[in-house]
Parts: C-alpha cells; structure tokens; sequence
C-alpha cells in the first residue's frame, strides 16, 4: 500500500520503518526539516533499538522517504502526532487538529477512497467531535462515501518498540465501515496477531483501560513490597508465587464490569491487612480505597433504582453470588437494607437462600440477623415479578435466564450480572449497572 504517517515522533518514525520493512510505500511526514532530513539521510530521528538499520533499508530500497509538506495521500494516512496533557489533566489536541486539517485539505484532490487512521492516544468521542467534522469541512467531502476514519491505537513500549510493532497483543481496528476496517487489517496482513474489529469509541478507550490497569498493578505491587518489607517478608519471592496463580490472580477473572464484590473473605481480609498497616504506621492508599470504591458501586445501584420512580421492588437473588447460599457481606442485602430504609417495598427470590433457610449453614445468620429481609423472601420467581414493578438481577441462573427471556412483560430491569444478551432480547426496559 501506499501509506502516509504523519509525525515523526517516537510512534511515528517506529511505525513508517516497520510497515517499510513489511514490503509498503511510506512517506514519512513531519514539520521539522532536522527530522526529515535525518531520515532521508537513513538515520533515525530518535533513540530506538534496531530503528537506526530499520530506516536505512527502507530509504536504501526507495520505500521510505520523508518530507514536510506531502503532495498526495494515497491509500492510508496515519495520525501518529504527540497528544500532550495540559496542566488540568486535559489533552492538547492541536497537533492532531494540524494534522486533520491538513489531511482535509489534500482529499480535495484525492479521486480515490481514502482512509484516515489515528494512531495518537485519544479520549473516546475525539473522532466523532473532532476529526470527522474538521475533516469533512476541509475536504468538503462526506465521511462513510469519500473516504472513512479508524482508530487504530498502538501498543509499544520504549526500548522494545519495533518487536512489539511485530509482536502486539492484538491489532485494534475501530470504524464503522467495513471498506476501512478490511484495508487497514490488510496493511497489518503479515502480522500475526488477532485482529479485533469493533466500534470506533471501545477502539478510542482500549489504550487508556491498558495503561490504568498497568499503573495499578504497579501500584498494587509496590503496596503489597512496602508491607511486605515492614513484615520482613521477601516481595518478590511472595509476587513471583502470586503470579503463578493464572486461574484467578493473572487471568480475565475478575475483569468484568459489574456489582459490588462481597462474601466472607475479600472485605474481611481486606479490612485486616489495612488494620495490619496501620499498626505498622503505614499507608497504604490503594488498598484504602478499596472498599470506597465497593460502597460507591452498591450507591449506584441504589440510585439507579430510584431514578426509575417506581416503588415496588424485586430482586432475583440475594446471595453475594451464585451457586451458594452465603449471605456474609452480600452487597446485593445491603442494597435491598437501603431501600427499605427509603420506602420501597421488596420481593426477594433465591432459591439457595430459600433452602438454607430450612437446613443450610446460614440459617442462624438469616433468622437472627437479617430477619426483616429474609421475611421478605416469595416462594418463586412468578412471585417476584407479579409484586415488583422494576426487576433486579442479583444472580445468573438458568431458571432466572429463562423467566426474564420469557415471563417479564413490560416489567423494568436493572442487571447487576450481565445476562446474556439473547436472553434481555435488546429489551428497552433493560439496562445494566455499568453497560
């Protein structure tokens, strides 16, 4: 392919060499003529392992070339321009706004569909309010018919940038049009990794979720060091025996948007290592932010019940989560003990909780502490719907999947779970807690 990136920057200058390298035609394009030359020269404008070589065999074979002011687009260009925060945490978006504009200006003369690629770091909404209308004014042509935009976000690392351009975790495609999402998978054809095509906001938000979470486990490590250390316990012996754990530790567990988390161990365990700290005069402000966090998703839920302005309520499940009758620190019971407080009448149907009512483990805890819920308990799901108004999912189990699916008329329905999505039936009484 024909293919223009557009600065030439770190992720710029490492993207032009390796799509070079893969047998493309990249004009490299950047406002600073030390760079151009630089590259034309067969050097690398900055510090990178093996792009020094890289760059010199794309100029030598005539595949790579720089310039300031390009005459002609091609097939791709790609926004590979610096994104810098401002001092109140916001982006400076004006490099990428140069870019666009300048890109708007040369599809005037582009004849063929084009396709307008950003690879800079973006916030979801950037392409829809920024990029696609600015492009659409400056090139006086329409978007989706002309020529289309992708979000494409990169994922290398200084210091290894040219074997994760190789080696990438996956290949993001964000776009709604098929003809883009097909040419910018077939730019990346020879890399063998898993080409994920979805919407051009998930594409926008997937760099920012990667880079939080690798600042949290780092945090999260450094946390559990510093104890460790006040302990007297080796870390890294303890960190490398944690990661072995890939069921649940180092593993998609655990990562799915939803409720609050609750049961016997977590917040328990959690409040004695904070505890444990504090004898130890140490802060340790991740972890104490924990439970806040837990607290301020059951609020949620509850505001999210009360925005419907319906007062009867029923809840399918009541355990802190499926396949047992544990009702220690449920969430879901001090989501149902707020309501109460606030007026709302309650159904409540479970039916591992009905059983231990009669003979399980829990039937002290529910007879003697929580007693005005478990009054409030009905003898089946049918119970539930005719009493309540607005219906929430607790729980996931095959007899709850088939009574929504089948038996909930018009009834409202807030989702803690995630059900699947056949089973809500793209219902618009349906809404989930954080979907």
């Amino acid at each position: 392919m024909d293919i223009t990136v557009f600065g030439m920057g770190y992720v710029g200058c490492v993207t032009a060499a390796c799509l070079a390298e893969m047998g493309h035609s990249v004009t490299g394009v950047d406002l600073q003529q030390t760079k151009v030359s630089l590259i034309n020269a067969g050097k690398s404008p900055v510090v990178e392992p093996g792009l020094r070589d890289l760059i010199a065999r794309g100029v030598d074979s005539g595949r790579l070339r720089a310039t300031r002011r390009p005459k002609a687009l091609g097939d791709v260009s790609l926004i590979c321009v610096g994104t810098p925060g401002n001092e109140n945490g916001s982006l400076d978006l004006s490099q990428v706004e140069r870019v666009v504009s300048e890109i708007g200006e040369l599809l005037q003369h582009e004849n063929s569909f084009h396709v307008v690629v950003i690879r800079s770091t973006v916030l979801p909404g950037t392409l829809d309010t920024v990029v696609r209308p600015l492009l659409e004014q400056k090139s006086g042509k329409q978007e989706g018919k002309d020529f289309a935009i992708c979000m494409n976000p990169e994922f290398m690392r200084e210091g290894t940038g040219i074997d994760d351009f190789y080696n990438p975790p996956f290949t993001i495609i964000g776009t709604c049009h098929d003809r883009a999402s097909n040419r910018v998978a077939g730019m990346y054809s020879s890399i063998k990794a898993s080409v994920e095509r979805t919407s051009i906001p998930v594409a926008e938000l997937i760099k920012y979720v990667s880079n939080m979470f690798h600042a949290v486990k780092i945090s999260f490590a450094n946390e559990i060091g510093n104890l460790s250390k006040r302990l007297g316990i080796d870390s890294h012996r303890l960190m490398e025996i944690f990661c072995k754990d890939t069921k649940l530790n180092i593993s998609p567990y655990y990562l799915k948007p939803g409720f609050a988390f609750g049961g016997s161990c977590l917040p328990k365990d959690l409040r004695a290592i904070l505890y444990k700290a504090k004898q130890l005069d140490l802060e340790l402000p991740m972890l104490g932010a924990v439970l806040e966090t837990n607290r301020r998703q059951v609020e949620l839920a509850v505001n999210q019940i009360r925005k419907t302005g319906k007062n009867r309520v029923g809840f399918l499940g009541l355990s802190f989560k499926a396949g047992t009758d544990d009702l220690r620190e449920s969430p879901t019971v001090v989501l149902i003990e707020t309501l109460i407080g606030k007026g709302h009448k309650v159904a409540i149907y479970d039916e591992e909780v009905a059983l231990a009512r009669l003979i399980g483990a829990n039937k002290d805890y529910i007879e003697q502490t929580i007693p005005h819920i478990s009054s409030l308990m009905v003898p089946s799901l049918r119970d539930v719907i005719e009493r309540s108004d607005v219906i929430v999912i607790s729980k996931n189990t095959p007899q709850i999947q088939e009574v929504i699916a089948n038996d909930v008329d018009s009834k409202l329905i807030i989702d803690l779970v995630r059900l699947r999505r056949e089973v809500v039936n793209n219902s618009p009484n349906y809404e989930g807690i954080c979907w």
